[in-house]
Formats: structure tokens, C-alpha cells, sequence
């Protein structure tokens, strides 16, 4: 059986050639003629038009004319399935309809610049989806580094690469705000809590709270705070007369058992120990 559409094909017209050809009709012939001749061809050979408006092969909707056929011939093999939403998405410029859809479209873009033979497109074409439905069908599970070393080796990598670029860019201007936040804090007893400096700095707590540690010393905001509150404790131990009650009110802890055993989680001693020992040192 012949087959018609428009001529300079990129994405459906290979698509749905390669799964008439596989699928559908064998030995199918695809003719590839000027869009405003496809009716009149399909009238004079019978060969069936498709992806052409008015005709029953078309798009319907936000579907284009690969799901119609799907649907037509009740192709229910799942790697098919796999490929519609790719196709789809590359055919319409809808990229987020399937992460391959992006590079799909690339790819036969630069086909068609590089190729004005369409029956040469074609060949390509069907190898092209050929080699996609394989990946649909056998291999979207397997990584590009399939040997633990090399896993290894990427993770170790990307976490140079992501140190290098925490190094080499600046920091974003609520990190900034948010230091100068915190420091006005640091004076009045440290009572800040995530929520509050991200109400104050107009951002998303769920992404304050993801984002804090890449600016603040690899450590959480809980984390962060804490440890200042340590060293401002040690300041005041080490050059006040107040007691530890006072330092636990004026580094932010509830009370002061609340604040000796922070202290000593930090520090390896209580309050009172350090103060001995910088006292009699």
C-alpha cells in the first residue's frame, strides 16, 4: 500500500512512516510530495494522506498523528507507548512531555538540514527509531556507566565539579541578606527561626532550609545557629563575669542544662570546665 504526506519531513513524518513500515504495512511505499498536492496525489494512486489537515491520519488535539495510529491499529506494545509521548513532545515543542523529546527533535532537525533527499531522510529516519524503540523496549533501565568504578568516578566528579562552582559563584543576595540577618540577631539572644528568615527574606522555607547549607558552612540552619551560639558562649566564658544561667539566656538556650549539654556536645566539656580551665590556664 502507498502512503502520502508532506515532503521535508522532521518528526512525525519519519516517526509514522517507521511505524507503518514496522508495524502496520511492510511493504508500504511512503511518497513524500508538496503539502498542497497530498490530497490530489492520495485521490489519483489511493494512496492513504496522513499529517495533513482535513484527513483521518492527522493530529486530534494535543495528540499528533504517531498517537492516532497507536489508536487506529490498537498497537498496545509498551515500547510503543514509551516512544509516543517522545515523539509527541518533540513533534509539538513540548520538551517536558518526556526528557528524550529535546534531543529527538535536535537530532532530526540536523537530519533534515544536513539531507534534502526525503527518501534518504527516510532511510535514517527508520534507523534513527529503530534504534529508539530498541532503547524503549531493552535498555531504559541501564546507565552510560554501567562498571562501579566508573559510577564511582562520575559521583567523584560531579562533586569536584559542584565544589568548584560553589567556589567560583557567587553567592545568591539572600544568602547575603540572610548573614547580615543573623548577625543582627547575634546580639539579641539568637532567637531566629527558619520560617521567620524566610518570611524576612521573602523566599520558600522548603528551599531556605534545602539551599542554607551550600553558603553557611555545610551545615543546616539548625546546625549553623547552633554553633554560633557556641562561640558567642565561649566569648562571654571567656571574658565575662556572668553566670551560666545569663550565658544561657544571652546565647538563646531555653535554660542552662539546655545549654551545658550543647556546650558539651561541641566542646567535649561543660561550660563550667572550660571556665576552670581558662581561669587556672
Amino acid at each position: 500500500m502507498q502512503w502520502v504526506t508532506r515532503e521535508h519531513p522532521k518528526i512525525d513524518r519519519l516517526a509514522c512512516p517507521w511505524l507503518i513500515m514496522r508495524f502496520i504495512d511492510p511493504t508500504a511505499e511512503i511518497l513524500y510530495v508538496p503539502a498542497q498536492e497530498v490530497v490530489a496525489t492520495a485521490a489519483e494512486t489511493g494512496a492513504v494522506p496522513f499529517d495533513v489537515p482535513g484527513v483521518e491520519f492527522s493530529h486530534y488535539g494535543p495528540e499528533c498523528t504517531f498517537d492516532y495510529f497507536l489508536k487506529k491499529y490498537e498497537l498496545t506494545d509498551p515500547a510503543l507507548h514509551v516512544l509516543a509521548p517522545i515523539v509527541r513532545g518533540a513533534d509539538t515543542d513540548n520538551h517536558g512531555l518526556a526528557p528524550q523529546a529535546a534531543g529527538l527533535w535536535a537530532i532530526s532537525a540536523g537530519l533534515a538540514h544536513n539531507i534534502c533527499d526525503d527518501q534518504q531522510l527516510l532511510q535514517l529516519g527508520l534507523v534513527l527509531y529503530d534504534a529508539l524503540y530498541s532503547w524503549a523496549k531493552h535498555l531504559q533501565g541501564q546507565p552510560h556507566t554501567q562498571q562501579p568504578e566508573e559510577q564511582l568516578l562520575v559521583q567523584v566528579y560531579t562533586a569536584y565539579l559542584q565544589r568548584s562552582k560553589d567556589r567560583t559563584t557567587p553567592p545568591p543576595a539572600w544568602a547575603t541578606q540572610l548573614r547580615e540577618l543573623i548577625q543582627d540577631h547575634l546580639d539579641t539572644n539568637l532567637s531566629i527561626r527558619l520560617t521567620e528568615a524566610a518570611d524576612a527574606l521573602q523566599v520558600n522555607p522548603s528551599y531556605l532550609s534545602r539551599e542554607f547549607a551550600r553558603y553557611f558552612d555545610n551545615l543546616s540552619f539548625g546546625e549553623y545557629i547552633r554553633k554560633l551560639r557556641i562561640e558567642k558562649a565561649l566569648e562571654l566564658l571567656d571574658a565575662s563575669a556572668y553566670s551560666l544561667a545569663e550565658i544561657a539566656y544571652l546565647t538563646g538556650f531555653s535554660d542552662q542544662s539546655h545549654f551545658t549539654r550543647i556546650f558539651k556536645q561541641h566542646t567535649g566539656q561543660s561550660p563550667s570546665e572550660y571556665r576552670k580551665k581558662r581561669q587556672h590556664g
